[in-house]
């Protein structure tokens, strides 16, 4: 089947601003996008840029937008869009470096503000620390993100705000905050109930829509809001006595 890929092209160093560039070729239909990608620049265009690793929708290299739909390019085959003309776009609210390729350095500072890691006890238990299966439970769609960036791209808050940290960031906080082993100070929550923080969210829950994992951001901050108010009214109580 023939298709018709309208890719947006922007190169900062000879670009005054991005444009569409039109491609078509003719491949199979259970092919992803991301293979008539790199067809399209091994056979017709050595210059265009994307970004990819894995191919296999585990290190969410290659998340853009196809026909106004955040994804992986590499687990979403042509079939699956419905339609021969296909638009793809570079992921928003991030600045482009050239045509699908975007910055993702203002994503890994967020992340890296909420301290993504594991506070474990001082004491370390001899046997190690087991988790029951119902903690898992709780924290275990957290796990599954892979950092692709697609639910910090389609955040309405962050397009106005850059200072709010995302809702991968913010969920990330959540998986630790909700880890049994996790030890972290309350210090730490404190630092995100702010406006850049968890109540900066819109609650709109285009972030939960996005996810190619089913993670679910939004909930991990909606719970991070009731965990900092009910600590919040402990501690008023514990001050009083």
């Amino acid at each position: 089947m023939e298709y018709h890929f309208r890719i947006l092209r922007y190169d900062p160093l000879k670009d005054e601003y991005p444009y569409f560039d039109d491609f078509f070729l003719e491949t199979e239909e259970k092919k992803s996008i991301l293979e008539a990608l790199m067809e399209i620049r091994n056979e017709q265009d050595s210059t265009l840029a994307f970004r990819y690793s894995c191919r296999e929708a585990i290190c969410g290299s290659c998340a853009m937008v196809f026909n106004g739909n955040f994804d992986l390019a590499c687990r979403i085959e042509l079939q699956a869009l419905e339609s021969s003309l296909i638009v793809i776009e570079p992921l928003p609210n991030l600045e482009i470096q050239k045509d699908l390729v975007v910055d993702m350095e203002p994503f890994w500072e967020a992340l890296s503000k909420i301290k993504p890691y594991l506070y474990p006890d001082k004491k370390i238990q001899e046997e190690g620390y087991r988790i029951e299966e119902k903690e898992m439970e709780k924290i275990f769609q957290y796990i599954n993100c892979i950092m692709c960036g697609c639910c910090y791209s389609v955040c309405p808050v962050i397009s106005r705000d850059e200072k709010y940290l995302g809702a991968a960031a913010l969920a990330k906080l959540y998986r630790f905050v909700k880890d049994p082993r996790d030890k972290r100070p309350f210090s730490h929550l404190l630092g995100v109930n702010t406006e850049g923080g968890v109540w900066g969210c819109d609650t709109i829950f285009k972030c939960n829509e996005v996810c190619p994992k089913e993670v679910r951001p939004a909930d991990g901050i909606e719970a991070l809001r009731r965990k900092l108010v009910v600590e919040k009214i402990k501690r008023i109580f514990r001050f009083r006595k």
